[in-house]
């Protein structure tokens, strides 16, 4: 396991007498890019700032290399670079934005047009090299700030949501770009966004950070399938979270029951303890209700009712009674196939390892 490359210990963050960050602990791994999510408001920006010495926190300290930040922080912050949503370019060429830091750093001429000539490319700006910054696109200006960070070499990267201002087609392309890029140079990375898909897409390692606080870090996977808590659950586009009470753990499973309807999940703790069961919309099968054997090997099979049908871009969200609130995802053809209307009767399938059980601590 790599060795942690920048960390924070303790820290609070204040803003006035609101407390806006609360850490005790996070780490970022040595050439990991770690997507930090959650939330407008939730923190994030924040916490970028402290990681990049932007920022001092009424307490606690930054860790670099695993040892305390402490003194001038300028020796730090040379090795690190920054993006920020908006490119703040200089009014100058595009080349000469990107052999910007290098001409601070006191780089020789030819070498700083190599290295820009080679972040140019990469990005795909190099027919730009020659345009006022004025004259640039949003997405052509991010991908200049992009070569503009990367020709630094830095040990560590900190990227503040730097697509949320572009259109779709721009940011897709962009991102597949720098998803390439950080591959190939292993740069320690923290990525924050507000977007779940682009910290899929580029994540090694997702922390969810709701309301000042990092709730949950955990490999992408982790952290969708199977979030640490309600809030999490509902952030990372789990729609169907009830209540529910385990009763039983026999042969790998777990038995809950949920108003008054038995199902089945993969176990979590002892029998009798208060749950939250979240099952992912997309995981939900509709159909319709069976008059023979079932060819599916789900172990959840629920007669259901539909309440009502949402549009969701190419998608259909179903919302389901049964016996409790469930939501599925399907296509519009499906849709159609099924003839389905508010309702309609179905039965709604799912596997058992679909179903995520979150302890349900019950406020006092």
């Amino acid at each position: 396991m790599s060795s942690a490359k920048l960390g924070i210990s303790d820290v609070v963050v204040q803003r006035g007498t609101s407390e806006v960050l609360s850490v005790s602990s996070f780490e970022v791994r040595e050439h990991e890019v770690l997507a930090v999510v959650g939330p407008n408001g939730a923190g994030k920006s924040t916490l970028l700032q402290v990681m990049g010495l932007l920022t001092r926190p009424a307490k606690g300290e930054v860790l670099f290399d695993g040892s305390p930040v402490r003194g001038n922080p300028l020796p730090y912050r040379r090795r690190m670079a920054f993006v920020f949503q908006e490119p703040l370019l200089l009014d100058t060429t595009v080349e000469g934005n990107v052999r910007a830091g290098l001409a601070l750093r006191g780089v020789p001429g030819a070498e700083q047009r190599r290295r820009a000539a080679e972040w140019m490319e990469r990005f795909g700006v190099a027919a730009l090299s020659g345009r006022s910054s004025r004259y640039l696109s949003g997405g052509e200006a991010q991908r200049v700030s992009l070569a503009r960070a990367f020709v630094l070499d830095p040990e560590v990267l900190l990227l503040d949501e730097p697509f949320s201002a572009l259109d779709a087609p721009t940011r897709e392309a962009l991102i597949d770009d720098l998803d390439q890029v950080l591959r190939d140079s292993r740069a320690t990375t923290v990525f924050v966004t507000h977007d779940r898909a682009e910290a899929l897409r580029l994540g090694d390692r997702i922390a969810v950070m709701i309301g000042g606080r990092i709730r949950q870090v955990a490999a992408p996977e982790d952290v969708f399938g199977a979030p640490a808590d309600e809030e999490v659950a509902a952030f990372v586009g789990v729609e169907t979270i009830v209540p529910g009470r385990l009763t039983c753990l026999r042969d790998g499973l777990a038995t809950v029951e949920v108003s008054g309807v038995t199902l089945q999940a993969a176990p979590l703790t002892d029998p009798g303890e208060e749950v939250l069961v979240c099952v992912r919309p997309e995981d939900v099968v509709v159909a319709p209700l069976p008059e023979g054997p079932r060819a599916t090997s789900a172990r959840n099979h629920l007669p259901a009712t539909v309440s009502r049908i949402v549009t969701a871009g190419p998608h259909v969200r179903v919302l389901l009674d049964a016996g409790f609130p469930l939501v599925a995802l399907i296509t519009r053809q499906s849709l159609e196939e099924l003839e389905l209307a508010a309702g309609s009767r179905v039965e709604a399938s799912f596997k058992a390892t679909a179903v995520h059980l979150i302890p349900h601590r019950r406020q006092a």
